[in-house]
């Protein structure tokens, strides 16, 4: 189980899913694969016709963020965004790091049928850039990973805003208000002593469910009740939620949800080259974060008063976190998903540019880290 929450394994497990996905999906067995994917048992009720590939997105996705919700939170009120002091640099650089790839994929896709593929290049991916600085980063200040792990979370909860105003479709109301209170309800019996441990446990559980087909059925997408849960979890059961998961999140969630989604045919290069939307992905993800967080991390140290200005990130560290922050990956994958529901073509052009993107981003956000970390230990 220690394996599954060591940061270094999460980011490697996901690597090698991605890449069994992208393989089988081109390989002789590639339309079974997909075929069982994609089936619908078509059951006429919204919570229950799911096919395999959206009981990973929807359902199991959820626990994902209601992990990152509970991570969120806690650097909020107790970790490094636990003032506004704290939180302006990464707020900004996030900001910058959101902003500029969106800007940069609409300049490239001017095709308003692909340009709603803008929040792809977006988000940035925790288990991967927290991977990549705990394999390469030895000798960095813990400043750097503070950083990055801030602007990572609140990436995520912009992430999280894009997908519930831009994402939800034939919105129906009433589910989405009967699901409020019972969030209500599982904050507040999270924070009681009684019933016991176990039974309180178990009522969770059922609030949680009952949450999730909630929000599910209202046409929100079902990974915001996990955010909303998370949210409202109170302090001691949510640090204890968290630990349990993580093994579960780390070792069969994220690589499950990284093979099935990268499942996707590479597709034919026609006469006019491969769709705009591969090359915005492509090029807005790497370069954009790069410039936007890179920009956005300059701006906030112009911001703060000079006397703290020395205990911001130096140059050479900003760039490992603006490298690594290309890294989009999960949040990137379910974007396209989102962005391009119907459009198997459309889909797969973005996949496999979200693919490329974080590859690129990886091998440059390495080799600034390695570099950074080089340096830093010979100074030391």
């Amino acid at each position: 189980m220690q394996l599954f929450r060591s940061e270094r394994a999460a980011a490697v497990m996901l690597a090698a899913a991605a890449a069994l996905g992208l393989v089988a999906a081109n390989s002789p067995w590639g339309p079974a694969m997909l075929a069982l994917r994609d089936a619908h048992p078509h059951t006429g009720l919204r919570v229950l016709d799911l096919s395999p590939g959206h009981w990973i997105a929807d359902g199991l996705l959820a626990v994902f963020f209601l992990v990152a919700a509970i991570e969120l939170r806690h650097e909020l009120t107790r970790g490094e965004l636990d003032t506004p002091r704290k939180a302006l640099a990464p707020a900004v650089a996030a900001t910058g790091g959101v902003v500029v790839p969106a800007l940069l994929y609409l300049a490239l896709v001017r095709d308003p049928a692909q340009n709603v593929g803008w929040p792809i290049p977006t988000a940035t991916d925790i288990a991967f850039a927290l991977g990549v600085l705990a394999l390469l980063g030895r000798g960095l200040p813990r400043r750097v990973r503070a950083f990055l792990l801030a602007l990572a979370v609140l990436d995520d909860l912009i992430a999280i805003g894009i997908i519930a105003v831009f994402f939800t479709r034939e919105l129906e109301p009433v589910p989405l208000l009967l699901a409020v209170p019972l969030i209500a309800a599982f904050g507040w019996l999270s924070a009681r002593r009684r019933p016991g441990a176990r039974a309180r446990a178990v009522l969770l559980v059922i609030l949680g469910v009952a949450v999730w087909a909630l929000v599910l059925q209202s046409g929100v997408h079902a990974t915001i009740a996990g955010v909303a849960l998370g949210l409202v979890l109170s302090p001691g059961p949510a640090g204890r939620t968290r630990h349990a998961l993580e093994p579960l999140v780390n070792g069969v969630v994220l690589p499950l949800f990284a093979l099935t989604a990268s499942m996707v045919i590479i597709p034919e290069v026609r006469a006019g080259g491969l769709q705009p939307v591969f090359w915005g992905v492509l090029v807005a993800l790497p370069l954009g974060k790069l410039l936007g967080i890179t920009a956005g991390a300059l701006l906030a140290r112009r911001m703060m008063p000079p006397s703290e200005r020395t205990v911001s990130l130096r140059l050479s560290e900003v760039l490992v976190v603006a490298t690594l922050g290309g890294v989009g990956f999960t949040i990137s994958l379910l974007m396209a998903e989102l962005a391009f529901r119907g459009d198997a073509e459309l889909v797969a052009s973005a996949t496999l540019a979200v693919l490329g993107g974080s590859l690129a981003a990886l091998v440059i956000g390495g080799a600034t880290t390695a570099a950074a970390a080089r340096r830093a230990r010979l100074s030391s």
